[in-house]
């Protein structure tokens, strides 16, 4: 990679110095292709030599691998690069590991992959960068090397206020539908979507976002410059252009059925909560929701019908640690915050007859509902007064509860 590569790709990631006095620091921006401009703070403070590194991470460990995870705690992302490039064994990797490693670190060139990043318009955050959303460090010998990043908005505050909704990808018409409901509602409440891109479920709750005009992040599983599936490529387009697209794998890298797996910790760990649509006993979606779990994030449901194969899982996941949840308000109360993000009490329909007093209710239900009855024996049935039951007989009739005719009340049906 030429030199004068290298010196723009140095000027693009300088590491921004803060302004005073709240102004805007040293620009660091891009200010093309759709991304941040100058002046717009994106917040690097990960130097030059370390951002190389951790790029060339991308391509030579998989996401996730406790072994480089560990060396990078314990060395330094540069000095675990030099290691694997020498062919020298981390701690806790066998020889096959060490191998696989240092023939990939040999084809790495993380130079080239941050050109070709910034030619699909993305930019590579490190932890400890501004915009990096520290959440992720919960995942800890787990945590992303860097993701790569596609959008204009700042991930870090997007991801501060964000619920994963996830779920089948043959999903039925209802499971889609309830995903449209969720993504539409939670974005028109402020809330940032965060789902995986793929067909079914993340596909309906991204689409649902993007028409309520609001904030919606996919996490990819192959490289950020590569629409999967092929067939979402619009979509994936219209995230990337209004919304964020996230991903851990180098430009030009390809899915696999293990990176899938992989990916989803990142959407579990990333946001407040993981909301389960449609699933299998055997789903992606289930780990999703599991590895929330396990993380403290809330994990939540949406029923479905008991003969549907795809909402088992679903089920088996409420019946044990998830919360069950309706529609979007259901799910902003419990990832929200306390007191601040209720959903609205739910009741049945009220009838005209639930408004009445106590006392003139007794005496409705003591009219036969055949027939009709004389005051006093209307009274005896209500346990009142006759005095007093007569006036509330005439209350009844002014409502259009009761009739009377020579002195006889008969009750009027109103349902």
């Amino acid at each position: 990679m030429g030199g004068a590569v290298e010196a723009e790709l140095r000027r693009l990631y300088r590491v921004r110095r803060p302004g005073r006095s709240g102004e805007p620091g040293e620009a660091d921006g891009f200010g093309e292709r759709g991304q941040p401009g100058e002046g717009e703070a994106l917040g690097y403070a990960v130097p030059w030599q370390e951002r190389v590194a951790r790029v060339a991470l991308t391509r030579i460990a998989e996401p996730g691998d406790e072994v480089m995870g560990r060396a990078l705690r314990d060395r330094g992302a540069e000095e675990a690069l030099l290691a694997v490039r020498a062919g020298k064994t981390l701690p806790r990797a066998g020889a096959v590991r060490t191998e696989g490693y240092a023939v990939r670190a040999a084809a790495a060139d993380p130079l080239a992959d941050l050109a070709a990043g910034w030619a699909a318009g993305a930019r590579f955050l490190c932890p400890g960068d501004g915009d990096w959303p520290r959440q992720l460090d919960d995942l800890g010998l787990q945590q992303p090397y860097g993701l790569w990043v596609r959008g204009r908005p700042s991930l870090r505050l997007w991801a501060l206020r964000s619920v994963a909704v996830v779920g089948a990808r043959a999903c039925t018409d209802y499971g889609a539908h309830m995903a449209v409901r969720l993504g539409a509602g939670l974005a028109a409440a402020g809330w940032t979507v965060v789902s995986g891109a793929a067909y079914g479920i993340d596909a309906a709750v991204h689409r649902g976002a993007l028409s309520a005009g609001g904030a919606t992040i996919g996490v990819t599983a192959g490289g950020i410059d590569r629409p999967y599936p092929p067939r979402n490529a619009r979509l994936i387009a219209d995230i990337a252009e209004h919304g964020l697209l996230v991903g851990e794998l180098p430009p030009g890298d390809h899915p696999t059925r293990s990176r899938f797996v992989l990916r989803n910790r990142v959407i579990a760990a990333l946001t407040r909560g993981t909301v389960v649509v449609e699933a299998r006993y055997r789903s992606g979606s289930l780990i999703t929701a599991r590895r929330a779990a396990a993380l403290g994030r809330v994990t939540m449901g949406i029923p479905g019908p008991c003969t549907s194969g795809l909402s088992e899982g679903v089920h088996e996941l409420l019946r044990g640690e998830a919360a069950v949840v309706t529609d979007a308000a259901e799910v902003a109360e419990l990832v929200g915050e306390i007191g601040a993000d209720l959903a609205p009490v739910r009741h049945g329909p009220i009838l005209p007859r639930d408004r009445l007093p106590p006392a003139t209710a007794r005496v409705l239900e003591a009219l036969p509902g055949r027939g009709d009855a004389d005051p006093e024996d209307v009274a005896r049935a209500a346990g009142a007064a006759t005095r007093d039951t007569l006036g509330r007989l005439y209350e009844l009739q002014a409502l259009g509860f009761a009739t009377c005719a020579a002195g006889r009340w008969t009750l009027v049906r109103t349902d």
